[in-house]
């Protein structure tokens, strides 16, 4: 991943936190240290440490009870930290919030604007990606090649340009996704590409409405399927 900004405190804090959530120092439904406490041990400001507790109910990592502090809500994918560095976990989070709602708007507009060339491109795209699946390649040009024929169908070249200048962190985030998928059963794969159909699917049948929700759906399932993790009844 290309050079990124120096993490902030709250950035630091974060991802401590989400390590000792990933160890289970700090189990599912688990208390944390209170803010004070926390403040103390990683030797930052309460401030610092609210800050870094906000993003992590944000993610929905851990969630606020009134008068009682945080608590342990999910444990992310433990294979996270196998494969992305510590630092950039924080990023990888943001990129996919950024493409829910690029990459949801830019289907709608597919849906409407599309041509049969497009499809074509699509289709093609999609087949590519199917055979590196069955191959059990990780496939990151054909995901991202997928998702820029969406991007082109809705002839606004600014969603393209603006994947096109991101594709370096979407890959980096791609490889993560499919890096973990390759490690879970043959479901999880099999249900990746079942989003990719439903968005392609709308677009054909010109549904912008539904193409948006299937695609917004897709990165938002994508994320949560490596951060979000487990949570135990």
């Amino acid at each position: 991943m290309s050079e990124t900004r120096r993490p902030s405190l709250a950035d630091q804090v974060y991802d401590q936190l989400l390590v000792k959530i990933l160890e289970e120092e700090y189990p599912v439904h688990s208390r944390l240290p209170a803010e004070d406490v926390l403040a103390q041990s990683f030797g930052v400001s309460r401030p610092i440490v609210r800050a870094a507790l906000s993003r992590l109910r944000d993610d929905g990592i851990v969630q606020s009870r009134r008068g009682s502090g945080s608590y342990v809500l999910r444990r992310p994918d433990r294979q996270l930290i196998s494969f992305v560095p510590l630092e950039s976990i924080s990023d990888v989070q943001r990129c996919y919030e950024f493409r829910i709602d690029v990459e949801g708007a830019a289907a709608a507009w597919a849906a409407e604007r599309r041509n049969d060339d497009d499809l074509a491109a699509m289709e093609e795209a999609y087949r590519v990606m199917e055979r590196a699946y069955q191959e059990n390649e990780l496939a990151v040009d054909a995901d991202q090649r997928l998702h820029l024929a969406v991007a082109r169908a809705s002839k606004n070249p600014f969603f393209s340009s603006v994947l096109e200048s991101l594709g370096e962190q979407i890959a980096f985030g791609v490889k993560l996704s499919r890096s973990l998928t390759l490690l879970d059963t043959p479901t999880r794969q099999e249900l990746v590409l079942a989003e990719h159909r439903d968005v392609l699917d709308a677009i054909r049948k010109r549904q912008p409405e539904v193409a948006s929700a299937t695609m917004r759906y897709h990165i938002t399932a994508a994320k949560d399927r490596m951060f979000v993790g487990t949570q135990d009844n």
